[in-house]
């Protein structure tokens, strides 16, 4: 199996900030071709922002740099006549359009999928939007956190005190990102090739969330904001132990009589509070108790060995510096070196893995405008027809 299935397939990226971003980064690791289509001047507003200043003020922010390494960037101006039939030629060479506009602008700029299929049949266009192309809401502004409230996350996200509580990162633009990615993988795999693919950010989202759905649409509940209570099965959940937390999932009979044994408190497993599963869920609040008065005494490492040596599953609470430092993610070599003007630059790479080896970005995320010259001349302008372009802020 190659670890490049996309090669030879071009994809033009229209898109801005993290969803889009993001999924043309998935398919530039699987080998697509990726031209990235900018605003002359500014580009992607994700080179503006990130931790660090100096890189936003040379347009290439840290948000940018997470999403878009191994692509080519050229700028421009699709509100000029010239800039329109530019990025027409462009379609014809291209296998996939990908954009993130709220819904009808391409299409008031003439360039919307019934312009561009008829300049290319085969073209895939995917279309990303916080709500869909259509419906009472699709004119809305959508960002992640708007996403994530309108979808029910920040409802289930937190507990009693704290929900709704947004999640710690920009889950909508992620789970967005990566549908429109698994969609146009699926497109390109059509034996007839072509079409338009409306991905809702929203949508994407809701039906992430199954259980939790479907335990509403089929069982009746009302979902609630549970905290790190897993409410499937008691004890699970989070426990404090001497020198921080750790999740237990001690979702079995089997497991839950082992972790009582293994904690010294046998004597729970003939209580009546806690003799069945249903049992155990009504009273985890005190049964948590119950067993953190033993797991506090002693460190968390300690207790995640022994619990899952038992088959009882259990892993620490980490931060993510933390993580990135264990030899369960650093040997499997999800984070990449690219080496950069600057320096060695760290990036996270596929999440997939074909067999051992994983796709990394083998080339820097692009400066503003660092293909035009290649990707335009290959078009057929000449360098003087580049420079009068330029010089009219048409790229």
């Amino acid at each position: 199996m190659g670890t490049k299935p996309l090669s030879g397939i071009r994809v033009l990226d229209l898109t801005n900030v993290l969803a889009g971003p993001y999924c043309c980064y998935q398919l530039a690791l699987l080998g697509a071709e990726v031209i990235k289509v900018e605003r002359p001047g500014t580009g992607d507003l994700a080179r503006q922002l990130g931790a660090d200043p100096e890189r936003n003020a040379a347009l290439m922010g840290v948000s940018f740099l997470a999403q878009n390494a191994q692509k080519k960037s050229v700028t421009l101006n699709m509100k000029t006549e010239q800039g329109k039939a530019l990025l027409r030629r462009l379609v014809r060479t291209s296998d996939v359009l990908v954009e993130n506009f709220r819904p009808g602008v391409m299409t008031r700029l003439g360039l919307g999928y019934d312009a561009l299929s008829s300049e290319n049949p085969d073209l895939i266009y995917c279309a990303i939007s916080g709500f869909g192309q259509d419906g009472p809401w699709k004119d809305n502004p959508a960002y992640d956190q708007i996403v994530q409230g309108v979808s029910g996350v920040m409802s289930v996200t937190g507990d009693d005190s704290s929900a709704p509580l947004r999640a710690g990162y920009p889950l909508a633009d992620t789970l967005g990102g990566m549908t429109a990615a698994f969609a146009i993988a699926t497109a390109l795999n059509d034996p007839e090739r072509g079409g338009f693919l409306d991905i809702s950010m929203t949508e994407a989202v809701i039906s992430s969330m199954g259980w939790v759905v479907s335990n509403h649409l089929i069982a009746g509940q009302e979902p609630g904001a549970h905290g790190n209570e897993n409410t499937t099965s008691a004890p699970s959940g989070t426990f404090a132990c001497a020198d921080g937390p750790i999740n237990v999932a001690a979702n079995r009979d089997a497991q839950w009589q082992s972790m009582a044994h293994h904690l010294g408190r046998a004597d729970l497993l003939a209580h009546p509070d806690y003799a069945t599963r249903e049992d155990r869920k009504r009273n985890r609040h005190m049964l948590r108790a119950e067993l953190e008065s033993v797991l506090r005494q002693r460190p968390a490492a300690e207790w995640v060995e022994e619990l899952n040596a038992l088959g009882v599953p259990s892993g620490p609470v980490l931060s993510v510096p933390q993580i990135l430092r264990e030899p369960q993610v650093r040997n499997r070599g999800l984070v990449a070196e690219v080496e950069t003007a600057d320096g060695v630059l760290p990036l996270t790479g596929s999440p997939l893995r074909f067999g051992t080896v994983r796709p990394v970005p083998e080339t820097a995320p692009p400066a503003l405008g660092a293909d035009n010259d290649r990707i335009w001349s290959d078009l057929g302008l000449s360098a003087q027809e580049i420079a009068t372009l330029r010089q009219e802020h048409v790229i």
